[in-house]
């Protein structure tokens, strides 16, 4: 089965969540917090830190997996990685979620946390999962920072990809870093959105400050204003980027998506409030047989709200888990 093959089911946004901030924040507030029960899996990292993994049920035996990646401050608790985790265990997929180092609930043991970049835990965790299970198909799913984390990986590995991972799916993916940190500058609602992520990220370094002092000017940090600011002094600094624009331009996940070459399913919305609209890369995406890109003008960020304000529905998981389900079972390795 190609890229190509699956026919997703028409978006209908909800009447009643009109522009992207209500797309984006109501599907954030009515998502259910339910689903599959989870138990933890620590991992061993070969650095010296940790990785948990948070495994749903299995649906039934030799069920495919889908490691489910969150985005940025997120974690497996998170109700759009619960939502997504149903929609998987309903279509007879065992859903696995990463927490990237830091999220978990507990402080890292390194200096440096995750970043939008960064695929080397994503690596060691896929590899993991291959050797314990050879014989299952295995998918990833990726939201938001999660998204351009997979699809940089999948960029990255596209020489033996297929030994590790059948299909993939990315959701509302900051294509562009630079772009989306300038677009959050620019407006009220932007400044909004990145005041709760930069609380957020300051209130993990002060947790960590006697390790970070040393690497850090704590007070810079503490300080900054911005996205951009922030990963000026802490993220670049960290990960060993000159800068904020160094990193942007090494880690954009738009400059990877040609050398895709498994199944991969991106949903965006031209009125994501974290994306410009003229950086969303619709031309390479479209240009690469093995990539489905299902762009609609609105769903805000991680939004895609159907439905009604008691009963509603997440499109985009549902495609996710659709995609992803189609392609994955009857799969052989």
């Amino acid at each position: 089965m190609d890229g190509l093959s699956f026919k997703p089911v028409a978006f209908r946004a909800a009447r009643w969540a009109r522009g992207c901030h209500a797309q984006t924040i109501l599907a954030r507030i009515l998502r259910s917090p339910n689903g599959p029960p989870y138990s933890r899996e620590r991992l061993e990292t070969p650095d010296g830190d940790f990785l948990d993994l948070d495994w749903c049920l299995e649906p039934s035996l030799d069920s495919p997996i889908v490691l489910v990646l969150h985005g940025l401050e997120g974690s497996s608790s998170r109700r759009y990685v619960r939502n997504i985790c149903r929609e998987l265990f309903d279509r007879g997929i065992w859903p696995v979620a990463l927490n990237f180092r830091g999220c978990s609930g507990e402080p890292n043991r390194k200096p440096h946390y995750y970043h939008s970049g960064e695929t080397n835990d994503l690596r060691f965790v896929v590899e993991f999962l291959r050797r314990r299970f050879p014989d299952r198909p295995i998918g990833v799913l990726g939201f938001s920072l999660g998204g351009n984390v997979l699809l940089k990986f999948l960029g990255e590995e596209s020489s033996n990809i297929q030994d590790k991972v059948e299909s993939a799916v990315a959701i509302s993916v900051p294509y562009d870093l630079a772009a989306g940190s300038q677009l959050l500058e620019r407006s009220r609602m932007g400044r909004l959105y990145a005041s709760y992520f930069l609380r957020s990220l300051k209130h993990k370094v002060r947790l960590k400050k006697e390790l970070l002092g040393p690497v850090l000017n704590l007070d810079a940090v503490l300080d900054s204003r911005t996205i951009w600011e922030f990963d000026d002094v802490a993220t670049a600094p960290l990960n060993g980027f000159e800068s904020a624009l160094a990193y942007y331009a090494e880690c954009s996940s738009c400059k990877f998506l040609e050398n895709i070459c498994i199944p991969a399913l991106l949903i965006h919305a031209e009125d994501d409030p974290f994306l410009p609209a003229h950086a969303i890369p619709s031309a390479e995406a479209l240009s690469n047989p093995m990539i489905q890109f299902v762009m609609h003008p609105v769903g805000g960020h991680v939004g895609f709200l159907e439905g009604t304000p008691t009963k509603p529905s997440f499109w985009a998981e549902v495609e996710g888990a659709r995609f992803l389900a189609e392609h994955l079972h009857g799969a052989s390795r």
